[in-house]
């Protein structure tokens, strides 16, 4: 396994760091005012995404990007480092058209979209002209476990009609947001893990009702989590995604690629936070000294760097397992980097903000919404618990190929 990077890559990282620097980081002042003043997405997105397709930097995160479809193709190896980059900020992603949860979604389309859901829905969503979301998570169960869902999809002649509640719908409130991928059951009586399908859904449809867009720990998030009824929605037969009964496999394909998306731009954020915690303390002094000479921070420095080397190979490795030998073959890797990084996402943020002091809770810096956004992941996608309870799974099974061997190291003490 080589995890550097190849020429190719460093060229596009440094592409994208120079247009992160020039065209993204001195619209933050603006992108702030325009949010908290009610115009999203703000007025100069679309001319950031224009000048950011022309430059190659398009559709970065899909490696199985036709030749005549637009952006870059890259493998997940070489498309982690520049989510990494696009992390430090929240929003810089849809400059790029990387944005989740349109990226997962898109990596869906591709796989299974028919010809005409193709030309209805992927192809603009490639060319950035609309955004979509993936309606998968309900509020009176558990979706960590998908078997749980209840929301339906029966069939009716040429129609699904489609009944239940769901939220956390992550850009339903996105003014371009057209599409819902729905996830419900088909058969409820059909093996647990065959009793859902996914069907495309128009979110003007009637019938659809977007009830409210809910903060995360109190923060406003412009694109929305939102909370929506789905009341007899009705919607044709073709609108089916891939075939019934294989919702469940189609959400298994989707969030392998995605994890490596979050976990690098997570990766990004606390390599931001480090680089302003490192800058904070060489510029405030308590008790005669600067912060970096305190025994405590320079331990959250020192923890900070190794947490987040350790967390970043972990994740390119990961990357480079899915390439090489699909996403079934990294289940516990990728179960491990979700459960990993966003721990490490809060924890190198909340040393950032301590010492920062109050300024690290304020607006005056991006810490607290990056820890907020950071605590939201640690379930987004799984719960920790969830992928602990995997990875675990897995060991003890692997377990069973060496147990006689182990037994080989064990010297019981014998009495005279």
């Amino acid at each position: 396994m080589d995890f550097s990077y190849s020429v190719k890559v460093e060229g596009l990282r440094t592409q994208v760091q120079d247009f992160m620097e020039a065209h993204i980081i001195p619209r933050i002042p603006e992108w702030n005012k325009d949010v908290a003043n009610g115009s999203f997405p703000p007025s100069f997105m679309e001319d950031l995404k224009s000048l950011a397709r022309q430059q190659g930097l398009w559709n970065l995160f899909l490696p199985g990007l036709r030749s005549e479809e637009p952006g870059t193709r890259l493998t997940n190896l070489e498309y982690a480092p520049l989510a990494e980059i696009m992390g430090r900020i929240s929003w810089a992603s849809e400059v790029f058209n990387c944005n989740a949860p349109d990226t997962g979604n898109m990596e869906l389309l591709h796989m299974f979209a028919s010809p005409e859901q193709y030309d209805q829905w992927l192809a603009p969503l490639l060319n950035g002209e609309i955004r979509s979301a993936f309606a998968m998570t309900e509020p009176h169960t558990a979706s960590s476990d998908a078997s749980n869902i209840q929301t339906r999809i029966e069939k009716d002649g040429d129609q699904y009609v489609i009944s239940g509640r769901k939220w956390w719908i992550t850009n339903a409130a996105h003014p371009g947001c057209r599409l819902l991928i729905v996830m419900g059951k088909t058969d409820p009586g059909a093996e647990p893990y065959r009793q859902q399908s996914m069907v495309l859904v128009p979110i003007d449809a009637p019938g659809v009702t977007v009830l409210r867009n809910l903060t995360v720990m109190n923060h406003h998030h412009p694109e929305g989590h939102c909370e929506i009824i789905f009341d007899g929605v009705r919607v044709p037969c073709q609108n089916l995604l891939g075939e019934e009964g294989s919702g469940f496999a189609l959400a298994q394909a989707r969030l392998g690629p995605g994890r490596i998306h979050h976990c690098m731009r997570s990766i990004g954020a606390a390599e931001l936070a480090l680089e302003m915690m490192t800058r904070r303390s060489q510029e405030r002094q308590t008790f005669g000294r600067f912060l970096h000479e305190h025994g405590a921070v320079a331990e959250w420095i020192s923890r900070s760097r190794i947490e987040i080397e350790q967390a970043r190979l972990l994740v390119l490795k990961t990357a480079w397992l899915i390439d090489e030998k699909g996403a079934k073959a990294a289940r516990k890797e990728i179960s491990m980097i979700k459960a990993l990084v966003p721990l490490l996402h809060t924890t190198v943020i909340d040393r950032a903000i301590q010492a920062f002091g109050a300024m690290g809770v304020s607006p005056d810096t991006p810490l607290a919404d990056h820890w907020t956004w950071g605590r939201a992941l640690r379930f987004a996608d799984g719960p920790d618990e969830v992928h602990h309870r995997a990875v675990a799974r897995m060991e003890v099974k692997e377990s069973e190929a060496y147990a006689s061997v182990l037994n080989d190291y064990l010297t019981p003490y014998e009495a005279d």
